[in-house]
């Protein structure tokens, strides 16, 4: 009978897939190279998931954080930071990893706009070429185009609007401009954000039947972010050139009221942040388009200004800075083999260099330095209907530095970390598939700050931990997917020395810093199964005879997953997660989307447990397209309902933790592709190169 079920259930996705997900494949000649056009919302491969954001307004339409957050199995904390089933996310943008965690992440990505974004690959199983730091999983954020043998030209506008004690605008703007000729390819992506909004949180100690709020907060904010993302390519006969720079200033502002137990505050503070990042790669060609070789070398710098003014003393009560180098050289190499069907052997090596600086009050109180050599080889190979994956990656770690009172514990290691894949092709679209790999998770630079660089009170403390050490983790999976929705897994992450964040209580003050815990195992189970709704009013063997766009179905998609964080010695419960999306085609050609996310409460996540429901919000986005697709609409309320909130406890002390932002907003956005009298206009320039790296030959951003 369980057999059945889990027949039908991929039978359903495989519909709905085969009928409603893809249009009729149309090949495309581009420099001798045939690319297919596809067109999905959600992609699903053996090693990864892809989230097309371009395409979808009720993700693109705010923030990059807000429609992160809407992603099925994907948890965005302040709290505990990003997860993706089960999985502690390492954040990369356009491939590179951005090295920040927790709050400083969120905010970067919460000035980002979405409409900005390509796509979003969460990337579950890294092979041996994706660096032994990612930990967990990666998530990839994609923000680069195809450049058009034309002058492309596209603006972008996201305006939304809260109303909670007053009104507050979010506005974000974008411009892409891009081109290409037979010598060179340019591409020049700008833009700016600026939002405002609250967050009203509470610290309240429940101890010998009473209750008293140690700190309550108000916390009025406004955010202003400017980026530039530039990109020249060179074609060198049958090679390339590739230089990127991007540049990304934010300047953040906040007003926060608080009282508590013993203390009345009125503070003001002020964050800047400037980013920028240089890449110049250079990509050898060969006449077998399987055979690549690349060299890229990567430089990146940030630097972080905090500062906390006391409006009611007229004093400064933090002022902290931080600066972090990054050095980054590597070269990668993959070839055919000739005894497997598509088989492809791999190897390159890597050498990294991050040196971070951190200020109180003008005196460095942070030296640190970190520098990793590695190498890596793996094999792929097809025999019939198996696909095998076998590599490894050996690392070379030097940690070492001091803070103002005495040296670190160094790290000096060196590591293997293995992976391993088997996948069964069941045909085309259906495979069962079976991973194992080894990875470790550096402490990022900011969970190692000893400074401050968020609001604190006389009752509330932020503070780094300059001695955190690396984790280890051991990751397995077997997943059976049918075609690219329907899904079916079970995956558990064994970590050693995880890093954690711990809110501790000592005598009425609350302490938010990271720990390192011995031993952690995360499982997680999880379904995806799409519905045409055509399903019930048609039947299964009408809806088999139809072969529509998915522009026009209307289909309800469904996820689920059940996770359990295992810590020993301490007693933990699992918590469930939902989250349904459904599409629904109105007259007119207006395409009605509507998301509902939930979690159920009681569950503990690593050391919090969850009290009340979290991620409850649902979700409503109109969208049409006007003018032959050149301008897209988009009208969208999020939290319709205003229940988004996060209250928990944190174990084994009696503190609740509650926060709540404005998160229910009204808004629109709209995309204009300029338009443009060239012939070669017609072309679209959405390709998707299906190799397992995502690849195109017309990419400029690397």
């Amino acid at each position: 009978m369980k057999n059945n079920f889990f027949l039908v259930l991929f039978l359903l996705g495989g519909l709905f897939t085969i009928t409603a997900q893809e249009t009729p494949a149309k090949a495309v000649e581009l420099n001798e190279v045939s690319i297919v056009k596809v067109k999905k919302a959600v992609e699903q491969k053996a090693d990864r998931t892809i989230f097309d954001f371009a395409n979808q307004p009720s993700l693109n339409s705010g923030s990059v954080l807000e429609g992160i957050k809407k992603l099925p199995g994907l948890i965005a904390s302040d709290i505990a930071g990003m997860m993706y089933q089960g999985k502690q996310l390492d954040v990369y943008l356009d491939g590179r990893p951005l090295n920040i965690t927790t709050n400083e992440l969120n905010s970067f990505l919460e000035g980002m706009p979405a409409n900005a974004i390509e796509k979003i690959e969460i990337i579950t199983q890294p092979g041996a070429e994706f660096p032994a730091t990612s930990g967990g999983a990666i998530m990839n954020i994609i923000t680069n185009a195809n450049a058009k043998k034309y002058l492309s030209a596209t603006y972008t506008n996201s305006t939304n609007v809260t109303s909670y004690d007053r009104l507050r605008w979010r506005v974000n703007n974008s411009l892409l401009l891009s081109a290409k000729n037979k010598y060179f390819g340019w591409q020049l992506n700008l833009g700016q954000s600026y939002y405002e909004s609250t967050l009203f949180t509470s610290l309240t100690k429940n101890e010998n039947n009473a209750s008293s709020i140690l700190s309550a907060t108000n916390a009025d904010r406004i955010g202003r972010t400017n980026f530039v993302k530039s990109a020249l390519t060179f074609d060198l006969d049958k090679d390339r050139l590739l230089l990127n720079y991007d540049l990304n200033y934010s300047n953040n502002s906040s007003n926060t009221i608080g009282n508590g137990v013993g203390f009345t505050t009125n503070d003001d503070s002020f964050t800047d942040g400037l980013r920028q990042d240089f890449v110049v790669t250079y990509q050898k060609k060969f006449d077998d388009k399987a055979k690549k070789l690349e060299f890229k070398f990567n430089f990146k710098d940030s630097q972080n200004d905090f500062i906390l003014n006391s409006r009611i003393n007229n004093t400064s009560i933090l002022d902290n800075a931080s600066d972090q180098k990054l050095y980054n050289a590597k070269v990668d190499y993959s070839q055919p083999i000739a005894f497997s069907d598509e088989g492809k052997l791999s190897f390159g090596a890597l050498y990294e260099s991050l040196l971070f600086e951190a200020q109180n009050m003008n005196v460095v109180n942070l030296d640190y330095q970190r520098q990793t050599i590695a190498a890596y080889g793996e094999l792929q190979t097809k025999f019939d209907k198996f696909n095998f994956i076998v590599g490894g990656r050996a690392e070379d770690y030097n940690i070492s530095g001091k803070t103002n009172t005495a040296a670190l514990i160094p790290f000096k290691q060196f590591r293997f970390f293995p992976n391993a894949s088997a996948q069964y092709n069941f045909d085309d679209a259906i495979y069962f598939n079976v991973n194992y790999n080894k990875k470790i998770s550096l402490p990022s630079t900011s969970s190692l700050n000893p400074n401050n660089t968020n609001y604190q009170n006389p009752n509330v403390d932020y503070t780094g931990n300059p001695n955190l050490q690396p984790t280890i983790f051991d990751n397995y999976e077997v997943k059976l997917s049918a075609f690219d929705y329907a899904f079916i897994g079970y995956n558990v992450s064994s970590a050693k020395n995880q890093v954690v964040n711990r809110v501790l209580l000592t005598n009425d003050v609350v302490v938010n810093t990271s720990v390192n815990v011995p031993e952690i195992k995360v499982h997680n189970f999880n379904i995806g199964m799409p519905i045409p709704y055509m399903l019930f009013t048609e039947g299964l063997k009408e809806t088999m005879k139809m072969n529509v766009n998915p522009d026009t179905m209307n289909f309800l998609y469904v996820y689920t997953a059940y996770q359990y964080h295992q810590i020993p010695d301490i007693k933990t419960n699992g918590f469930w997660m939902f989250n349904l999306m459904s599409q629904i085609v109105l007259p007119k050609e207006i395409k009605f989307i509507a998301n509902f996310n939930y979690m159920f409460p009681k569950g503990n996540y690593v050391y919090f447990i969850v009290e009340k429901p979290m991620r409850n919000t649902v979700d409503l986005t109109f969208s049409k397209k006007f003018f032959k697709g050149q301008v897209s609409l988009s009208v969208s309320a999020d939290d319709i309902f205003n229940s988004n909130r996060t209250v928990v406890s944190s174990y084994n002390t009696p503190l609740l933790l509650s926060n709540k932002s404005d998160s229910r907003r009204f808004g629109f956005s709209v995309n204009y592709k300029i338009p443009t009298k060239n012939k070669l206009a017609k072309e679209d320039p959405s390709l998707l190169n299906k190799e397992k790296k995502e690849e195109s030959e017309g990419t400029l951003n690397q």
